[in-house]
Parts: C-alpha cells; structure tokens; sequence
C-alpha cells in the first residue's frame, strides 16, 4: 500500500487490540475489497475527486457498506441477519453521506487505549502498524496528540473512558491517564475523558493491592475499576468459584463497595487461550453484589466462535456470559452491563454475526444495558465502527425468528452514548470537540492521515504483545 493511498474507508482487514491473533482475512472479506475498491475508483471519478481525497470521505464509507450489504446478500447462505441501509445517491452526494452516516447524537466510548513513551516501561515500541505513522520517532506515534487527534478530529467521538491495559511493566501509569484527561479539558474547555483504576488484586501480596486501590482513588477522579482476570499474575474469577485461581475476587468486589466508584470494568472474552477470561464468574458475582455494575468488556467475545442465536447447551464466546447472567438471575435491566469494544470491530464486516450479538445481548441484557466501546486507538480512528453502527439493521426475519429488536434511533442513541452517560453521571455533550494545535490543523489541510488500522495485523505482530500480559492458563 502506496503512501498515496488512505486505505478503505471501512477497515475489515485483520487487525488485534494486542490480546489476540488476528484471523486471516476470508474470501468473502477479500471479496468486498476487491469490489469495494473498483467502485471507489469509479466514484471519484464521478464526482473529480482525487483517489485519496474521496477515500477519506463519508461518501466512501457509504459506497463500501453498499458493498458489504450486497456481497452478503450474495453470498449464497440464505437471506442475512443483517444489512448496512445506505441509499445509492450517498456515495456520491456529500449531503446524503451526511445525512445518511452523520448524527448529532452522543458518542461515549468507554474503552480507549493509547501507550505512552515518556518513561522507559522495558517493552520497546511495540509491533504495530501505528509505530509507522510517517515519524522518524516511531515513540511519537504513541502519543497523547495523536491519541486525540485520532479520537476527536477523525471521528464523532464526543466522550471516551481511558482504560487501563494489561501489559506487564504498566506502560500507561495513572500519572499519565490524569494528564490525559487534563490536556482534553484545556483543548475541548469541557470533561471529555474519563480514567479507569487499574486493580491488580492478584499481583503480589493482596493487602498491597487493595491498599493501593484506596490510594489511587484518593488521588485521582476515577470513573471505574478495570480488572484483567486472566493476565498479569495467577488467574482468578470475581466469585471465586475455582480453588485453583487465586483467591482475591471477592476481597477487590468488596474494596470497590467500600471506596468507589461502585463499577467494575472486567475483560472477559479474547482470552488468548485462558480459561480465567470465561465469563462464568460474572453472574454470581453481580448478583453476589447488586450495589456494582459490571460492565463487561468484549461481552464474552471469541475471534475463534461464529456467533449464532443463543443456545444455552453452548458453552461458548457471547452465550456464556448470557448463561452466567440467566443463572444468577440477572436479567434484562439488572447490574451487568455489556460492552462491544473490539466485538462490534471483528462482527460488522459479517452482518449475520453481527445482528445475532447484537439481537441477543439486546434481548438477554436490555436496551439500557448494551454499550458502546472500540478499544481505540488500536484499530485507528473508530470513525468506521461508528458509521458501521448507524448504517446497520437486523433484518426483520431475525427480529421474528429470534426476537430480536428493531435497531431504531433510539436504541442506537442509547448504545452510542447515554447509557454510558447514565452510568457514568455525566452530562451528555453533543457539540464536536476539535483539537487544534496547529500542526495538527496543517496536517488535516494538507490531508495528513489514514484509513489504516494501528493495532497488529498479523500472528507475528501479537504474538509479542499477548506475551507480555503475563497470561494465566
């Protein structure tokens, strides 16, 4: 790929947030590239753009879910679950791309990611694409600037939590969470990032980790706990249930009732092999602790399942979180929350996977209890995910077949943002946040940026990364 050339507009290519082994790209995948990139071309021509000018536009993005929308259609499995709604005029008419993909509704992205190198955390730059952003430093591809630029310029994103990262060494301390969170103030003059505490309960003696817990929260306005049961030391389960993990998840559920905030962000799913990133635990511990919500990152997800209507004989990806939760008796509305950061990215380029996750954690979870999230900046601007999102529908034969809800404005608006708004106890902001030093305003003049997703596209790239989380089998 050229430096000429932004790449797709829609980025289905393998990529990983660092935490698994990107699959290879399917020949239905290459299918909508291939097609997508020779209507492209046709579109630029057609409205005397330059290839890479129209690329980087809302008109590409709609052409190329058209693609989408049509390759499944054609891919000979029957009628799909799901389809992208994308009238033909949009990828050509700037106004209908607008119309079509644009919304004024808030965005809240509560899983963010970026890696700083102002301290030596013994990793090096780690092996992804990002690290080539066209800087003679790869470090500085790993920056706060370029975290919001890619974040606020390059995509709605109105609000983002800053989550805590599982690498062994701590590359993110909460020292430079904080200064992230204070830097987006000064730029937007509005709280337009929030911080998570990392808890590390099974790294060292447990008493220094709960005190460190009480600690950080002192110190710093955290909107949440993010907890890694499966990497960065013995593994464990919030409900420990195993005797065999590491006996601290009721000892952390319980700090967190004591200190707050009273919301635990839990990766489970992408387990990398890990039998502590099972979801099991979680619904014993939410009803366990009905004063916490858990918001569920990656809700059970696995790269290695296709996603299918809930079976509860399934011991697999999404429908084990689903099971856990029935179990316990949490149902819709209750104290678990899931989350689609890096889910929704790996589901949208198969609309039948994708309406089935959707429509089953809709119908198990609730309409308030579905969230929004993109594991951004690993997969470059989370523009593309977002557009996917406004674009897509569950077909009205699976809506019957399985009960699953229509994907309205509404429901939308609410997986987007105010969900999380809710929970979190802020104030929706609808009004754009740019930031504007003015070598980023050059930049996005003299068409500075990509397409191209940032995180490892291939096993060599993670294998590394996933390495170094220390993961526990």
């Amino acid at each position: 790929m050229g430096d000429d050339d932004p790449g797709l507009p829609i980025k289905l290519g393998p990529c990983s947030n660092g935490e698994f082994v990107p699959p290879a790209a399917s020949a239905f995948t290459r299918e909508v590239q291939r097609r997508s990139r020779a209507l492209l071309e046709e579109n630029a021509r057609r409205v005397g753009m330059s290839r890479r000018r129209f690329l980087q536009s809302s008109m590409a993005s709609a052409a190329m879910l058209s693609v989408l929308a049509a390759c499944a259609r054609d891919a000979g499995e029957g009628s799909p679950g799901g389809t992208f709604v994308t009238p033909p005029e949009a990828g050509t008419d700037p106004d209908a791309a607008a119309e079509t993909l644009g919304s004024p509704e808030f965005v809240f992205d509560v899983q963010g990611h970026y890696l700083d190198f102002s301290h030596d955390w013994g990793g090096g730059v780690p092996n992804f694409p990002q690290a080539s952003c066209g800087s003679a430093d790869a470090r500085e591809c790993f920056s706060l600037e370029q975290f919001l630029d890619l974040v606020f310029n390059r995509s709605d994103t109105s609000m983002i939590v800053l989550s805590a990262l599982p690498f062994a060494g701590n590359p993110l301390p909460p020292e430079e969470m904080a200064r992230a969170v204070d830097v987006a103030e000064r730029v937007c003059g509005d709280r337009r990032v929030l911080m998570q505490g990392e808890a590390h309960p099974n790294d060292g003696p447990l008493e220094v980790a709960l005190a460190s817990m009480a600690d950080l929260g002192r110190r710093y306005g955290i909107g949440a706990w993010k907890v890694y049961t499966h990497a960065g030391g013995p593994g464990w389960f919030l409900d420990d249930h195993d005797p065999d993990g590491a006996p601290v998840g009721e000892a952390f559920l319980s700090q967190v009732s004591t200190i707050g905030p009273p919301i635990v962000a839990v990766h489970k799913g992408f387990s990398a092999g890990s039998r502590f990133a099972d979801p099991v635990d979680v619904g014993p511990a939410a009803a366990a602790h009905l004063e916490l919500t858990f918001v569920v990152y990656h809700s059970g997800y696995e790269p290695t399942v296709r996603e299918g209507p809930y079976d509860p004989d399934r011991n697999a990806g999404i429908d084990r979180l689903i099971t856990s939760a029935r179990r316990a008796g949490i149902g819709p509305g209750g104290n678990i929350v899931a989350e689609l950061g890096s889910t929704w990215r790996a589901v949208m380029g198969d609309p039948t996977q994708a309406a089935h996750v959707l429509g089953k954690l809709l119908v198990a979870f609730g309409p308030d209890n579905v969230v929004w999230g993109t594991d951004s900046i690993w997969y470059g601007s989370p523009q593309d995910q977002i557009q996917a999102f406004r674009a897509f529908q569950i077909s009205e034969e699976y809506q019957e077949r399985f009960g699953y809800p229509a994907l309205t404005p509404e429901l939308k608006a609410r997986i987007l943002g105010t969900t999380s708004a809710r929970l979190y106890g802020v104030e929706p902001l609808t009004t754009p946040c740019r930031f504007e030093p003015e070598r980023v305003e050059e930049a996005r003049r003299d068409g500075y940026g990509t397409n191209h997703t940032l995180g490892p596209s291939t096993a060599a790239g993670a294998r590394p990364l996933i390495a170094r989380q220390r993961i526990a089998r």
